[in-house]
């Protein structure tokens, strides 16, 4: 059955002009970033496709106030993230960005439930633990240790640790790139939920050209700039992604 694409609202969540990321690496400067104007929408589901050192990580990145463009602005509904000083990033990031890596950072010695709880205790308004691993279909893993749950078990356990503090931004860096196929789509199956449930707008970053069927909006980036865009005509649920 096919997912419906409704229209982004027309206020952007985030808007970003002419982001330019220089590195220098001795006496060699690389540039991540070229340019890129970017408008992300309220509960959009988009994926940032491209090659390694394309750029990807580096714009999810400045969008999540965890690295400042070396030229170029970033507003966050409304507020103007770039030059915002490291006690207002840090408030950003705390109250409306949830993120999620490829590796999943839990801390070995606390059970999945603990580990959400450590996001809750700091959170203004947060879900239960109890509820965030409900979400991600973990009601009956909650005492388990990282240890005694599986690769995708322990991402899904990520993923509640994201949403339980109810960000308005899911940003996932190769959610899936750990996983095989299978365990993979349980993953995407809950971003989709939260996404679709919560209204929670989410980027994905992959290498993995099918996820990009699920996707509201597909940003292909290339040399550090966005060299296509694409909307699917058909919405593929996450359940029916094979790769």
């Amino acid at each position: 059955m096919a997912v419906t694409t409704p229209l982004p609202a027309a206020e952007a969540v985030f808007r970003a002009r002419g982001l330019t990321k220089t590195y220098r690496m001795g006496e060699v400067e690389v540039h991540a970033l070229r340019g890129v104007d970017l408008d992300l929408f309220r509960g959009e589901f988009v994926v940032l496709l491209g090659p390694s050192g394309s750029g990807k990580s580096t714009l999810l990145n400045i969008l999540g106030g965890l690295d400042a463009p070396s030229a170029g602005e970033v507003w966050y509904e409304g507020h103007h993230l770039t030059g915002a000083s490291e006690r207002e990033l840090t408030l950003f990031r705390r109250e409306h960005v949830g993120f999620v890596f490829q590796f999943y950072n839990l801390i070995p010695s606390l059970t999945a439930r603990e580990n959400v709880a450590i996001v809750t205790e700091i959170a203004e308004q947060p879900m239960t633990p109890e509820e965030a691993l409900a979400r991600v279909d973990l009601a009956d893993r909650m005492d388990h240790f990282p240890a005694q749950l599986s690769g995708g078990q322990q991402q899904r356990v990520a993923i509640a640790r994201a949403i339980a503090k109810r960000p308005a931004v899911l940003l996932c860096d190769e959610p899936t790139g750990a996983l095989d196929s299978a365990t993979g789509v349980r993953v995407l199956e809950a971003l989709e939920r939260v996404n679709a449930e919560l209204g929670t707008t989410t980027v994905v970053i992959t290498h993995n050209a099918d996820i990009a069927r699920m996707a509201h909006r597909v940003l292909y980036l290339g040399d550090g700039r966005i060299v296509r865009e694409e909307r699917p005509a058909r919405r593929t649920p996450a359940k029916e992604l094979r790769w």
